[in-house]
């Protein structure tokens, strides 16, 4: 598939001015944060070489489309929740979070996106009644959401915003390698490579596991 404007122009031909397309990344890790990305574009018909779905690129591909997605749009942000946070909460609410601290920032700069595109079936981004979330984030309520399954594969603002959050993301699991090398962080980001499954039944979890989520247990360890 090739990412379009398709869906972007028919919320623009509906009067929406500013579009974001958002999507998130590390949801399936066991380690690290979930991070979600925005992409805000005006009206355009033309995106960066090569976008695409950031799963399909290359990490030098990646890397040299966030260098221009700035220039593509009028805004973009990541927001992040941390392991100790979806411990607390649950996943859909970090997902939440996370999501409204990159709309927060971005509302800081006096983008506030009229309509938006988010990747998949369930749309975890819109505040239930009563969001514990609301006054943390400073955002207590979003734009309308339009569902886009694949959506990172189809529109061009969510490729963008998938691409911006998972090198984000991807550095910051390189950084936390430096400090815990042993589960191999720099490669597989905290997701449930076989190294990293090892690491955890030697040594049991760091800081940065999501201990609520169903981890290898250690060996040897007092159960």
């Amino acid at each position: 598939m090739t990412v379009a404007l398709v869906r972007e122009t028919t919320l623009w031909d509906a009067g929406a001015r500013l579009v974001a397309g958002i999507d998130e990344v590390g949801r399936g890790a066991l380690a690290g944060p979930v991070s979600v990305g925005v992409a805000v574009l005006t009206r355009c018909t033309t995106w960066p070489t090569g976008l695409a779905d950031s799963k399909e690129l290359s990490r030098k591909a990646r890397e040299a489309l966030a260098t221009v997605i700035p220039d593509f749009g009028v805004g973009r942000a990541v927001g992040h929740a941390s392991a100790a946070e979806i411990d607390e909460h649950g996943i859909i609410a970090a997902l939440r979070l996370a999501g409204m601290r990159a709309l927060a920032s971005l509302a800081a700069d006096g983008i506030v996106p009229d309509a938006i595109l988010l990747d998949g079936r369930h749309d975890w981004l819109t505040p239930p009644a009563a969001d514990l979330f609301s006054d943390d984030a400073g955002h207590g309520a979003v734009a309308p959401v339009t569902m886009v399954v694949k959506g990172d594969r189809l529109c061009a603002s969510i490729a963008a915003a998938s691409i911006v959050a998972k090198v984000e993301r991807d550095e910051l699991m390189r950084a936390a390698h430096v400090s815990h090398p042993a589960y191999g962080w720099e490669g597989n980001k905290g997701y449930g490579a076989a190294g990293h499954m090892a690491a955890l039944r030697e040594l049991g979890p760091s800081p940065l596991h999501r201990v609520s989520w169903k981890l290898p247990e250690q060996v040897g360890a007092d159960i």
